[in-house]
């Protein structure tokens, strides 16, 4: 068996479907690791896709993932998030990639579009969004230590399919604000493990700091009154992973 397409998943009905969709043509194996809590009918929609479901206690994403690895079948495995879509372009990329029995590196890095409220990014950080996704299966591993945006460990050199995964990201204020104070807490909760301490001063400096790299050094203004609502969101967000930090540090 040559590419399984992975998903982790935990109620993601709305979404399922079509990630699963553009990526059945491709896959010798379609396989969803999914949160035991999951309410709703990610698991009847995958199976309708042809998906093998597993079940499979979430601790974390690297952990999560890890274990995807492990249960996976094929000699490659692709990561693919439920809002998350194969493009044509990047189908057709695939497609010539498993013609081949030889490949020059252990991981392929995919380009990735965001759409925010419907409307396609192109600065802010959100373009090209590059993902490490398609990965030698024993020659990958993710490291548990970082509790979100994971961060995978590769055995050998990496490389860059042409094509794009397009990632169908908020389509809501509400939805992007539950998404954020998730994030902020898991990277405080990432920061203190790692033994970093927050002063005082990077609640004030990292948010300001946030909003120049979005907004500026990253060309959000491309992206209009939208660009700027984004880079003012991130920089809020990062006071708030700062006062979690403080936080974690007083209850130790």
């Amino acid at each position: 068996m040559f590419l399984s397409i992975v998903l982790i998943a935990r109620d993601e009905e709305r979404y399922i479907g079509g990630a699963l969709g553009s990526a059945a043509p491709l896959a010798d194996e379609l396989l969803v690791v999914l949160d035991p809590r999951t309410t709703d009918r990610t698991a009847e929609i995958a199976r309708e896709h042809g998906a093998r479901v597993v079940e499979h206690e979430f601790v974390s994403f690297p952990r999560q993932r890890n274990a995807a690895l492990a249960l996976s079948r094929g000699e490659w495995v692709l990561f693919l998030d439920a809002d998350e879509r194969i493009t044509p372009e990047l189908a057709a990329a695939l497609r010539q990639f498993c013609s081949r029995r030889e490949h020059e590196h252990v991981g392929y890095w995919l380009p990735r579009h965001n759409l925010y409220f419907g409307q396609l990014l192109h600065g802010g950080g959100w373009y090209p969004d590059g993902q490490l996704r398609l990965l030698r299966r024993d020659s990958a591993h993710y490291d548990e230590s970082r509790l979100v945006h994971e961060l995978v460990q590769i055995d050998g050199s990496t490389g860059e399919l042409p094509g794009h995964l397009l990632h169908i990201n908020i389509e809501s204020w509400p939805e992007l604000h539950t998404k954020q104070r998730r994030y902020a807490l898991a990277e405080a909760q990432t920061l203190a493990l790692s033994g970093v301490r927050a002063k005082w001063r990077n609640l004030l400096l990292q948010p300001l700091r946030e909003v120049n790299r979005r907004f500026v050094t990253w060309h959000g203004y491309r992206d209009g009154t939208l660009g700027l609502a984004l880079a003012l969101t991130m920089g809020y967000y990062e006071l708030i992973k700062y006062v979690h930090l403080k936080a974690l540090e007083r209850s130790r």
